[in-house]
C-alpha cells in the first residue's frame, strides 16, 4: 500500500523540476506565465521558486525568475565526474581546430544523447549544439555511432522509449531502416549524418570504446554538405575521427 506522503513528495519534486525545466526553456519566466504553462496554482508556483531561492538555485530579477549560477557548480562537477570527460576536451578542441567545423563529444544516458564537449572551428556553422544539451540517438551521427554498439535489446529499448521522431525528411522513420543504418556503421566503423537533424548539415562521428568493449561516448565533427561530401576531406575526417578515438581509448584504458 503507497505512502500518501510518499506520493505528495514525488509529486512536489517534479514540480521543482518542471519549474527548473520551464525557466530554462523560456530564458526566465514571471510566476504568472510559469503557472500557466504548466496548468498549477499560483500558491504552488510561489511556494517552489521561493524555496528555490532561498537554496540558491533561482533568483529573481526584473520581475522574471532566472536559473542562478548554482546550476554551473552542478553542471562543471558532472562534466568532469568521468575520466574520460576530462580525457576528451583536448581531443575535441584539436579535431575542431585541424578540419575547420563544429567538433563535439556526446555520451549517452536515459537512451539519448548529451553533448559533454564541444568546439567551434574556423569555418564552423553555428548551431543550436551546446553543451548539456540532449539529442536523440537515432538522428546525430555521434548518436548512431553509440547505438550501433549496444546489443539489440537494449537498441529497441531506446526506440521504445523516446520513438523515432523526425527532425527532417533525412530522419529515419522505422526501425528496419535505422537497422540497417546501425548494422553498416558497425562494418565501416564510422556513421554518417546527412541532414537527419538539421537541413543541409552533415556529420561524421566514430564510437569510442571502453576496456569492457561498450561505448563511453563519441567523437563526432558536423559541417555544410557541400564541404562534409566533398571526398578527401571526407576521408581525411574519417581518418582523424578513428584516429582521435583511438588515442582517447588508450587514454582511457592506460591513464
Amino acid at each position: 500500500m503507497s505512502n500518501p506522503a510518499d506520493s505528495r513528495s514525488v509529486k512536489s519534486t517534479r514540480t521543482t523540476f518542471r519549474l527548473i525545466e520551464a525557466l530554462e526553456a523560456n530564458d526566465g519566466a514571471r510566476l504568472t506565465d510559469l503557472a500557466d504553462e504548466l496548468g498549477l496554482a499560483k500558491s504552488t508556483v510561489h511556494q517552489q521558486l521561493s524555496a528555490l531561492v532561498d537554496l540558491g538555485y533561482v533568483l529573481k530579477e526584473d520581475g522574471q525568475y532566472q536559473l542562478g549560477l548554482k546550476f554551473l557548480d552542478l553542471g562543471a562537477y558532472v562534466r568532469t565526474r568521468k575520466r574520460a570527460y576530462n580525457l576528451a576536451e583536448p581531443h575535441v578542441e584539436q579535431l575542431a581546430t585541424e578540419t575547420g567545423e563544429r567538433a563535439q563529444f556526446m555520451t549517452e544516458e536515459h537512451g539519448q544523447a548529451v553533448y559533454v564537449h564541444t568546439k567551434q572551428g574556423e569555418h564552423a556553422v553555428k548551431a543550436d549544439r551546446r553543451v548539456g544539451k540532449r539529442r536523440y540517438l537515432h538522428s546525430s551521427a555521434g548518436g548512431k555511432a553509440i547505438l550501433a554498439h549496444f546489443p539489440e535489446a537494449r537498441i529497441e529499448a531506446v526506440i521504445d522509449r523516446w520513438g523515432l521522431p523526425q527532425e527532417t525528411d533525412n530522419t529515419h522513420a522505422t526501425r528496419e531502416s535505422l537497422f540497417e543504418d546501425l548494422e553498416a556503421i558497425r562494418e565501416r566503423g564510422y556513421s554518417m549524418n546527412k541532414a537527419e537533424s538539421i537541413s543541409g548539415l552533415w556529420s561524421v562521428g566514430v564510437p569510442v570504446m571502453g576496456p569492457e568493449g561498450t561505448p563511453v561516448g563519441s567523437f563526432s565533427v558536423s559541417g555544410p554538405r557541400h564541404r562534409m561530401k566533398a571526398e578527401q576531406f571526407h576521408e581525411e575526417t574519417v581518418d582523424l575521427l578513428l584516429g582521435t578515438a583511438n588515442e582517447l581509448e588508450l587514454n582511457i584504458e592506460y591513464s
